[in-house]
């Protein structure tokens, strides 16, 4: 009897944790932050397919070297969302797309700006945040010596420094560049601002799930048909038009 009973809390015990989710999560508003609602419109893409699917999400907010740690370690299932490459597919399964990203490069109205490649940018000074990929040649002339960036703490403090005219160009990605223009910064400095229409970069951002954790290649073939029958369903368009509406520079 005993060992019919903790089979039973066996059996119901994975049943449990196979309906629920732990992830890590960080602060990139407005696609990602433990205050924004929904926890940010990434967030409520990645719950809403795992609810499709009779899953719900716990969420856990770190800074972000953490957050990815922990999920690599399979301390937590996985984090949400992140840029795909070789060396995390070593330690994580991939989802398809979430959200898009664009990097664009932001510069004040009254210094004329035009570019095509990144030899272009070379005697500029460039204010980036500390820790972002801006995409593979731009890092490469970073690391020779041929751009001159400065690397800053916050994607706010570059935009300041840009107002300030310490910096000539700004790269971020245009919606979090909006965002925090709206939030923290005024119309009057709004308008003094523009970005070039050549993305320096575009990417696709994805949830990771990691390798440690058993059942996680299912979970995330799970995911995927709930992401997927989310995007059909025109809801994942919806949200980000949603965020991107009231965002202006004027």
């Amino acid at each position: 009897m005993r060992y019919a009973f903790l089979l039973l809390v066996l059996l119901f015990g994975n049943l449990h944790a196979a309906d629920r989710v732990r992830l890590t999560n960080g602060e990139w508003p407005p696609y990602l932050g433990e205050s924004l609602p929904h926890h940010g419109v990434a967030s409520r893409i990645v719950e809403e397919a795992f609810a499709s699917q009779g899953i719900a999400v716990q969420w856990e907010f770190h800074p972000w070297a953490r957050s990815l740690k922990m999920a690599e370690q399979g301390l937590r299932d996985g984090s949400a969302v992140w840029l795909n490459n070789p060396q995390r597919q070593q330690h994580f399964h991939v989802s398809a797309p979430v959200v898009e990203s664009g990097y664009y490069l932001f510069h004040r109205k009254d210094d004329a700006f035009d570019w095509s490649g990144i030899d272009d940018l070379r005697g500029l000074r460039i204010a980036g945040t500390r820790g972002y990929d801006y995409g593979d040649a731009f890092q490469r002339a970073e690391a020779a010596g041929d751009l001159e960036v400065m690397r800053l703490t916050s994607d706010e403090q570059g935009l300041r420094q840009l107002l300030a005219g310490r910096v000539d160009l700004f790269p971020v990605d245009k919606v979090v560049g909006f965002d925090l223009l709206y939030q923290h910064f005024s119309p009057a400095e709004r308008r003094r601002l523009s970005f070039h229409a050549k993305p320096l970069r575009s990417d696709s951002l994805h949830l990771l799930l990691s390798r440690e954790v058993p059942g996680n290649a299912e979970l995330m073939a799970r995911f995927n048909r709930g992401l997927e029958q989310l995007r059909a369903s025109g809801k994942i368009s919806q949200y980000l038009l949603e965020i991107q509406q009231p965002l202006s520079l004027y």
